[in-house]
């Protein structure tokens, strides 16, 4: 990288940061503008270099029905090699399928099977909740994503899906958001000093619309944070457009096969439309099938793979 790109670079990080510092004395006022149903305020989308690049990728909880049992139909070895036959870039590795007894021994070897298959290890998914009022269960709830940042630096994997969580009884929408935001930055500060991002993913609750998602991506002060974007998890009239709301934030990007709207009607995903939006937006990433409809996973992953690389192309 030439001196004056990486100025370039560093200059637009520091205002992009300087920025969401001068946000931080209206945060209050962030149920205000989602009360009044008016569109929450940008911030400056994530630098890249203005030409976009896709990966294709395959989630590990595609394979759940698989991947889950005892015994397990299948291993994350045998979805590793599932995904170098089906010629993908790289294979998600959802947290939810790793042994219980995990060791480092085990993420060691599974990443050298990735990359002894040409594949790199895009990312990894985990479950938590960062509204619990409770400090014990909150505090095993940052705990427990930190450990996940431990064992994403050993694969190599240089995103972790996380969730915000939801408002417990008796806490405010405010009070929720608060102890959403100080989960999220305690572990991007984390998160920062092995090499990994963390990407909130628009998975119900205070992220379920793109006002809602947005208002982390104004709040949560890191530049180890952005959005992880579920193509399937906006229901509203509106699923494109906030699709290319939150795309200039998205570091890494789930695909459904289907969405629905406010009527609830399942509808086939539209990747054509997905593909222009995350161009439009320079997205330079993955894209990574989330595969959970009816039917052999193996077979229709491949099935869908082959249309969205169609799409994409």
């Amino acid at each position: 990288m030439h001196v004056s790109q990486s100025m370039h670079l560093r200059q637009c990080s520091r205002q992009r940061r300087d920025f969401l510092t001068a946000c931080g004395s209206v945060a209050t006022g962030l149920a205000t503008w989602q009360l009044a149903g008016e569109s929450a305020p940008a911030i400056e989308p994530i630098v890249r270099n203005g030409r976009a690049k896709f990966k294709f990728s395959l989630a590990a909880y595609s394979y759940r029905s698989l991947l889950q049992g005892k015994p397990a139909k299948l291993t994350l070895s045998d979805f590793i090699r599932d995904c170098a036959q089906l010629g993908l870039e790289g294979t998600e590795l959802t947290s939810y399928y790793f042994p219980q007894n995990l060791t480092l021994d085990y993420l060691r070897q599974l990443k050298s099977e990735a990359f002894r298959l040409g594949l790199d290890v895009s990312g990894t998914a985990v479950g938590n909740d960062f509204g619990h009022t409770d400090p014990a269960r909150r505090k095993q709830q940052i705990a427990d994503v930190k450990r996940w940042i431990d064992y994403a630096e050993i694969l190599s994997a240089p995103v972790i899906r996380i969730f915000a969580g939801h408002a417990q009884p008796g806490s405010s929408p405010a009070e929720a958001h608060r102890l959403m935001v100080s989960g999220i930055e305690e572990c991007c500060d984390y998160a920062g000093q092995h090499g990994v991002h963390l990407a909130l993913e628009n998975h119900g609750g205070p992220t379920s619309t793109a006002d809602g998602l947005l208002a982390f991506v104004r709040d949560v002060k890191s530049p180890w944070f952005g959005v992880n974007m579920d193509t399937g998890n906006f229901h509203s009239d509106d699923i494109y457009g906030d699709l290319a709301r939150v795309a200039p934030y998205t570091l890494n990007v789930q695909v459904k096969v289907v969405v629905s709207g406010s009527d609830g009607k399942k509808r086939p995903s539209d990747f054509r439309q997905l593909a222009r939006l995350l161009t439009e937006a320079d997205y330079r990433g993955y894209i990574v099938l989330e595969y959970e409809e009816a039917g052999d996973p193996r077979k229709e992953s491949a099935r869908f793979l082959d249309q969205l690389r169609q799409a994409f192309a």
